[in-house]
């Protein structure tokens, strides 16, 4: 698969805890740009993976027919290559609090789903944005994805023991039938067959039970910062 190539660098984005740029391609695309060598070293994650767990947590949404992570592909640029998303415009005034507290809204029930599924060790409140204008709610930052090992740390533990709605049942099992041919392979040739299989097991395990789990006890349930 060819790389997307960005042209330009605007800038760097200084809150991220990589090393993150506002890059533009030869269409004047905006794109978030996260090449490999700036990762930090992280005892649990292997270096150099970090873009291809992004990538995947794309297609895993387009798999389900979400929609909640903007499009992440593979890229090369200035600083060689990594991963590239889709800058969004992002409403200034949107507190994702509004959306958990006290008692979760049924909107952010697609983004719980995809975590779920992906093993997502790190799903921030900051993690969560709205769309300027359209109102859209997105999920972005989701390179710490994928574990083989349970690793699920997240701010919306107020869903735990709620079933998952039956529209969102339905497309993890129609993801399921079709992963085999499509998103397992891809697991396997961007991480391993290890993580391959877990992505697997985790489906079937919420086609089994589809309730969305209580919070560990063995380790922080909580990403640090929450924010």
């Amino acid at each position: 698969m060819s790389l997307l190539e960005l042209v330009a660098i605007e800038g760097r984005l200084a809150n991220a805890s990589n090393f993150t740029l506002l890059a533009r391609d030869r269409e004047e695309t905006l794109w978030v740009y996260k090449p490999n060598q700036g990762e930090r070293p992280l005892h649990d994650f292997r270096a150099g993976t970090l873009a291809g767990r992004e990538v995947l947590a794309y297609e895993l949404s387009e798999a389900l027919a979400i929609g909640v992570v903007p499009e992440t592909v593979l890229a090369t640029g200035q600083f060689g290559p990594g991963s590239a998303q889709r800058w969004l415009e992002e409403d200034e005034s949107f507190d994702p609090r509004d959306l958990l507290l006290p008692t979760p809204r049924p909107v952010v029930w697609p983004i719980a789903v995809l975590d779920l599924i992906c093993n997502n060790a790190d799903r921030k409140l900051g993690h969560l944005l709205r769309e300027k204008d359209g109102g859209r709610l997105w999920a972005i930052d989701n390179a710490l994805t994928f574990h083989h090992h349970d690793k699920l740390r997240t701010v919306m533990w107020g869903l735990a023991g709620a079933t998952i709605p039956e529209e969102l049942q339905k497309a993890i099992a129609a993801a399921s039938e079709e992963m085999e041919r499509g998103l397992a392979k891809r697991v396997e040739r961007l991480l391993s067959r290890v993580e391959a299989r877990a992505l697997a097991a985790r489906m079937s395990a919420l086609i089994t039970d589809p309730v969305h789990p209580q919070p560990p006890t063995d380790r922080p349930a909580f990403p640090w910062p929450v924010w």
